[in-house]
This record gives structure tokens, C-alpha cells and sequence, in this order.
């Protein structure tokens, strides 16, 4: 169950990570407002996970999701270059993230 809240905080991290630059540097309200609830999200189901599982790997896979995912967001939806070696990337950070994750906690 923990790992299942690493993983939506991830997510949630995109999240907040693409509404910070549809914020425009809070200048927009929508946006800005997503971000807040995004960033509250994911925040607080790390933080609720952490009381479970060990903090390098949790911290490491709720960051690799958060990377991974707005990068990924960003080439489909807004944009951004897209290069082999910005794919050969992301799938090392995905690949570290399973990693990670089947390196067990100690709790």
C-alpha cells in the first residue's frame, strides 16, 4: 500500500511540475490554483508513505515518476524536442525506479 502511494505522488508530482509552467509564474489563477492542490497531494501521500518505507528509495521513485512523466507530458503534449537520447533517458530512470522499488524496505 505504501508503494501505491509513492506511485499516485508521483504522478501527482507531474502534475503540479506542468501546472507550474501553465502558471506562467503564478500569474494565471487556474493553473496556479492545480498546482497547489498537486503539490498538497503529492506531498502529503509521500509523506504518508515515509512512514513505511525507507526515504532513499521512496524519495527516488516519487522524483524518477515526477521526471519521467512531466517529460514525457511535455513531448506529447506541449511541444517539447524530442530526441533518442531524451527517450533512452527516461527508460534509465524507469528502469532505476523498478529497481528501486524491488529493492524492498526494511520495514
Amino acid at each position: 500500500m505504501a508503494w501505491l502511494l509513492v506511485v499516485v505522488a508521483g504522478l501527482l508530482e507531474t502534475g503540479f511540475a506542468v501546472c507550474l509552467k501553465l502558471s506562467h509564474g503564478f500569474t494565471r489563477l487556474w493553473p496556479t490554483i492545480a498546482f497547489a492542490c498537486f503539490a498538497l497531494g503529492s506531498f502529503g501521500l509521500l509523506t504518508l508513505a515515509l512512514r513505511r518505507l525507507d526515504v532513499g528509495p521512496a524519495y527516488a521513485v516519487w522524483t524518477g515518476i515526477g521526471a519521467a512523466g512531466t517529460a514525457i507530458y511535455g513531448m506529447v503534449f506541449l511541444d517539447d524536442l524530442v530526441s533518442t537520447l531524451k527517450l533512452v533517458s527516461i527508460s534509465f530512470v524507469i528502469v532505476g525506479v523498478i529497481g528501486l522499488q524491488l529493492s524492498g524496505s526494511s520495514h
